[in-house]
């Protein structure tokens, strides 16, 4: 589709650091990023500005010395650790005779290797079908006007607008295909809801050490290395808690600073694993200068898909990269668990961790004694055994079902609906 220039793995990276907060990046991220993409980084340059240039996003002088650098290196590419506009990505090329890629593309680059499922797939070609389409003018500007005269006339519809239709109806298909996939993931929370079982959800910064824990957890061996966004498609396992019962634990896509608009729109699908979850773990790489600031940009992707108002325990994960710090929980005043600090490579701390999970969801749950007459029984002693949630039952003399039901405090509020009057009858005080 474009004519553009080839893009190789041999990369001049450049990195500039702004005075203005919200344009801030971290180099050494970037270069896990790259590095990540499988691409080989020759040259880094580095500058300061107060902000963006609107020509080249850095000054007119910075620009030539990239040029100058791509020309030394040999380079196939240049990669921004910044947000470029097309028209930035336009004049450098121009000026650097090379392919230009900014943090945006890099991160889709990634995720492009990394999905593996059908879901996975189509959601990483619709987030680059978005950011290609802001960009198609850049690859036809020999063909972007209508011809005129004899021999000339054309079907009325210029290169560029073919491209852009063309676009819209491939959007329109994976859009389709993705809603399908969202009823299908639906269907299973909602067989998941009625089997009262809580859904704990896993998320955390990318590289923070989720599959690792996952895995130790579930022994479900999906794939974990030392790298950003090595997980791309959710992975859904069971897990048992003691006092609590059956539990399913979910993996999903690790959060970076700046997470393009476009990958949190196409994943919404993945990411509503973490919206409808009972409880995230919040996993920490602890050994990591910056994890207050990792953990801010977790809240701030976790607001823009409405999961911040989800009950979460942070896991301070990594701690045999550091010195002293042994596993514990660390509780609030009331007693709550609110941080457990582990090592998932390492195994330590996994009890902790559990004991912290079962606190957590046990204080959402109510136990309740109740006296059954024996025109009730058949339903309801049916309902709590469908719902697993029996403690200990016996007859009187009278014939009265004497139980003890333990169950989460959402579902005693359902039954509460559907039978109000009768199951309060029962209580015994």
């Amino acid at each position: 589709m474009f004519d553009r220039y080839e893009a190789g793995e041999r990369a001049v990276l450049v990195h500039i650091n702004f005075t203005q907060e919200g344009e801030w990046e971290d180099l050494s991220e970037f270069e896990m990023l790259v590095s990540s993409a499988g691409v080989s980084a020759l040259q880094v340059v580095t500058g300061s500005r107060q902000s963006p240039h609107p020509k080249y996003y850095v000054g007119e002088g910075k620009a030539q010395e990239i040029a100058q650098a791509v020309q030394l290196a040999g380079a196939d590419i240049v990669i921004f650790n910044h947000a470029l506009s097309p028209a930035q990505e336009r004049n450098l090329e121009a000026l650097c005779k090379c392919r230009v890629l900014d943090r945006t593309g890099l991160i889709l680059d990634i995720f492009a290797q990394r999905a593996r499922t059908h879901e996975g797939k189509l959601q990483v070609e619709l987030a680059q079908l978005r950011h290609i389409s802001t960009r198609l003018i850049r690859g036809w500007t020999h063909l972007e006007r209508q011809k005129g005269g004899i021999g000339l006339r054309g079907p009325g519809e210029t290169q560029l607008e073919t491209d852009r239709r063309l676009l819209r109806v491939r959007i329109k298909t994976i859009l389709r295909r993705l809603e399908k996939v969202a009823k299908q993931r639906e269907q299973g929370r909602r067989a998941r809801n009625r089997a009262e079982i809580p859904t704990v959800s896993l998320v955390g910064y990318t590289n923070a050490g989720k599959s690792t824990l996952f895995n130790r957890i579930t022994e479900a061996g999906v794939y974990a290395a030392d790298q950003l966004f090595a997980t791309l498609d959710p992975t859904l396992r069971k897990i048992e808690l003691s006092d609590v019962g059956p539990a399913i634990l979910a993996d999903t896509v690790g959060f970076i600073r700046h997470l393009p608009h476009d990958l949190v729109a196409a994943f919404k699908a993945t990411l509503q694993e973490t919206q409808e979850a009972d409880i995230l773990l919040h996993v920490v790489d602890a050994s990591d200068e910056r994890f207050r600031e990792n953990i801010q940009a977790v809240h701030e992707v976790l607001a823009e898909i409405d999961a911040d108002e989800i009950p979460a325990l942070v896991v301070m994960n990594k701690i045999d990269n550091l010195d002293g710090q042994n596993p514990r929980i660390d509780r609030d005043d009331e007693g709550v668990p609110r941080t457990v600090w582990v090592s998932a490579m390492e195994g330590k701390g996994i009890e902790l961790l559990f004991d912290a999970l079962t606190d957590r969801l046990a204080s959402q749950m109510v136990q309740y004694q109740m006296r059954i007459p024996p025109q009730h029984q058949g339903r309801l002693r049916s309902t709590f055994f469908q719902m697993k949630c029996i403690q200990q039952e016996e007859y009187d003399q009278e014939g009265n079902l004497l139980i003890e039901v333990r169950m989460q405090q959402a579902d005693w509020s359902r039954l509460e609906k559907r039978d109000e009057a009768v199951l309060r009858d029962f209580i015994v005080t």
